[in-house]
């Protein structure tokens, strides 16, 4: 049996769509109603919580592998919890979201601080495991729906740096061949999309896509940790102001091949992902 957690998140709910496999498969939830819109045909939804170990141990059972997504770095007894009860039930194999920065000396903040000490805890486990490092979605571009409707007008820090930012459902598909084991386990992967783009550049795709003039509206460093802070708690507001301004220093452009090696065709550009989901920016 494969077990998938983060179902309602970008990730997990692609997973669980773009997952073919007879085996049974199973998803965990906080909220079983509102997961089961995103299961599967006969898949099994079951609720659990990473804060309570008991309903981990139960909802494992059976299982051999299971795709780990965790998000709150205020809680990194969550990653401690499933890994160790992952291990008391017998799986196999552990395929874990985490992120790019982990491999880079220079990213210090509260969010790779804790996705750097989930990863060594998975290793040091004993169980297999895949670890998935994505740089940014490229569906963190749907927060600008709101002001690209009403005001045609994109508010961004650092504007003008590149981000090698990466197409969910490529790494959803990546992740799926590791739980079905035609990508084996003890390796980490370094997803990234075809190309760095910056914010400009994605505001001029969707421009030239809605057929419609867009401004790029440069914010300030003080404005960027307003809007985060604004709507996140204060330790993770200023580890996304940080790791903003290490894009701001170059340090998130490098392109990885990982995404056309191990799907053999290339990663899906900004300007796909755009076109599939311009709707949410006013098309139609």
């Amino acid at each position: 049996m494969i077990l998938l957690t983060g179902v309602t998140g970008t990730v997990g709910r692609l997973v669980a769509r773009s997952l073919t496999t007879a085996e049974p498969v199973r998803v965990l939830a906080r909220d079983p109603r509102r997961a089961a819109a995103y299961a599967g045909p006969g898949t099994e939804v079951v609720g659990g919580d990473f804060g309570e170990p008991a309903s981990l141990a139960a909802a494992l059972a059976g299982v051999r592998a299971a795709f780990l997504v965790t998000s709150d770095p205020l809680a990194p007894a969550h990653d401690e919890h499933f890994v160790t009860a992952a291990r008391r039930a017998g799986v196999h194999h552990v395929v874990k979201l985490s992120a790019r920065a982990v491999t880079e000396p220079d990213a210090d903040d509260l969010i790779t601080r804790w996705q750097r000490n989930a990863e060594e805890l998975l290793r040091a486990s004993g169980l297999a495991w895949t670890l998935l490092r994505p740089r940014a979605f490229m569906s963190n571009t749907l927060r600008w729906a709101p002001s690209i409707r009403a005001e045609g007008v994109v508010r961004a820090f650092h504007g003008a740096s590149p981000n090698a930012t990466v197409d969910p459902r490529d790494i959803a598909e990546v992740a799926a061949l590791a739980l079905t084991g035609a990508v084996l386990p003890g390796r980490a992967h370094s997803l990234t999309g075809p190309a760095a783009i910056s914010a400009a550049e994605q505001v001029a795709v969707l421009s030239g896509l809605l057929r419609r003039p867009l401004r790029l509206v440069e914010l300030t460093r003080e404005q960027a940790y307003a809007g985060l802070s604004a709507r996140l708690p204060r330790p993770v507001a200023e580890a996304l102001l940080e790791s903003a301004v290490r894009q701001g220093a170059g340090a998130k452009a490098r392109v990885e091949p990982t995404v056309r090696t191990l799907l053999g065709r290339p990663a899906r550009p900004y300007r796909a992902w755009a076109r599939d989901h311009l709707a949410a920016f006013g098309d139609g």
